[in-house]
């Protein structure tokens, strides 16, 4: 399999196949990112045929006689039809119609078992498609896309150089709530700055509350030194929250929402990792976070934060 760099993915992603359809991020703006930055070029698409050399190697695995040998003497299952891929890179919604339907092909070709195709997007990755695209893409398998929305504070947003604001969210998961190409959002607790989370956090609600989000998942900002975020604060210009703010502001943004989804925070970022739906486990995760309000010690959290090697 081609990879370049470093692969993210979302926890909830670890059971699909990785296709690297792109290495890197279209936008390399956002104040609080370093994900890319051991890559030696901002963004580039993977060739064609290394996806299709790639798909050819992917299709051996659930029938690969030697391999189902191999996992019988380990007493392992046997390896199991690939239902999902998810396109790997910072932004792969970001390529042309044409290109994404083409990828979909070779997927459907190589692995007719799969049933979806998911991938990282932006918010400005929606913008230049047209409805019917958006239809024909969700007809073709392309559903469960993650968003790292970050926040719905214009402020933050603006702030941290996201390349959007608030409205535009709001108008561009419309139309993919319209075309039926489900999505999830992450939250970034701490990204509005101290003494502003909880303000932040109900600005994030008032957005999310509009939409139809499967799932927010909640990661704690981490402030690296190579950040463009932490020459920020070195210069005076931005305050990192405590991390018992950032708690707190993860839970007002829990008890704001009224809208069905899973709510969980389950990244490396989160010293504490739960998860939920709501409206149903509302009052246990609004529980479980004010325990960790009450009890947990603010330098221990520090302590975690600071031994992160990244994210």
């Amino acid at each position: 399999m081609h990879y370049t760099g470093t692969i993210w993915r979302p926890p909830y992603e670890a059971s699909s196949l990785l296709l690297e359809v792109t290495a890197g991020c279209t936008h390399h703006g956002c104040k609080f990112c370093t994900l890319y930055r051991d890559l030696p070029f901002s963004f580039r698409m993977s060739p064609l045929e290394d996806v299709e050399r790639d798909l050819q190697e992917a299709q051996l695995w659930g029938n690969d006689p030697i391999g189902m040998l191999a996992a019988r003497l380990q007493g392992m299952p046997r390896p199991e039809h690939i239902r999902r891929a998810f396109l790997v890179g910072a932004n792969p919604f970001v390529l042309q119609y044409d290109r994404l339907m083409a990828i979909a092909r070779l997927i459907h070709q190589y692995l007719p078992s799969v049933e979806t195709v998911g991938c990282f997007a932006r918010i400005t990755d929606i913008m230049p498609k047209s409805d019917e695209e958006l239809a024909l893409l969700r007809r073709a398998g392309y559903d469960g896309l993650t968003i790292g929305v970050e926040t719905g504070d214009e402020e933050a947003l603006h702030f941290m150089n996201k390349g959007y604001g608030a409205a535009h969210i709001v108008e561009q998961c419309r139309r993919l709530d319209r075309t039926g190409i489900r999505y999830s959002f992450f939250y970034l607790a701490g990204i509005s700055g101290a003494g502003r989370g909880e303000a932040g956090a109900r600005a994030t609600a008032d957005v999310f509350n509009q939409l139809c989000p499967a799932r927010v998942g909640v990661n704690m900002l981490t402030v690296y030194p190579d950040s463009a975020l932490y020459r920020e604060i070195q210069l005076g210009r931005w305050q990192e929250e405590t991390e018992i703010e950032k708690y707190r502001e993860t839970r007002t943004l829990l008890e704001r929402l009224t809208i069905p989804t899973r709510f969980a925070a389950l990244g490396a970022s989160n010293a504490f990792q739960f998860q939920g739906d709501l409206p149903e486990d509302r009052e246990a995760l609004s529980g479980a976070l004010a325990n960790i309000i009450a009890t947990a010690q603010e330098e221990d959290l520090r302590e975690y934060r600071r031994n992160l090697p990244h994210l």
